[in-house]
């Protein structure tokens, strides 16, 4: 079973034929922190990664997301992305889990916030 998963899905983790074909012609230009693996073909005109464990594109920190995106042409193995004191991490995407945002005065807070500066219109 995992033989035919392997040759005809990427959505479970593994590469389809035509990518793992190409990947074999490819040029392996790096990884990132997690372990997701980045190349291109010779010419330079393709870019693709192949992720570690669950494909998600919000995993790709944004010095890969530049290049891979072709914002810059040198990979963050060639030339590092500076960052700032001031940015955060990289997170990838949080929707859906109970570590998303959740803004002040939403019911989804545990602690919700009672509205002082609305009263509700009540017919006469």
């Amino acid at each position: 079973m995992k033989f035919l998963l392997r040759i005809f899905t990427w959505w479970n983790g593994t590469q389809s034929t035509g990518v793992r074909l190409m990947t074999a012609k490819g040029t392996k230009v790096g990884e990132d922190a997690e372990g997701n693996t980045y190349y291109q073909t010779a010419d330079g005109k393709r870019r693709w990664v192949i992720y570690n464990g669950e494909i998600d594109a919000s995993r790709i920190p944004p010095e890969w997301h530049g290049w891979i995106h072709f914002t810059w042409d040198e990979p963050p193995t060639k030339a590092p992305l500076k960052h700032k004191d001031w940015e955060l991490p990289h997170l990838d995407n949080r929707t859906g889990t109970p570590a998303a945002y959740v803004p002040p005065g939403s019911l989804r807070r545990a602690d919700p916030v009672a509205r002082s500066d609305y009263d509700a219109w009540q017919p006469e």
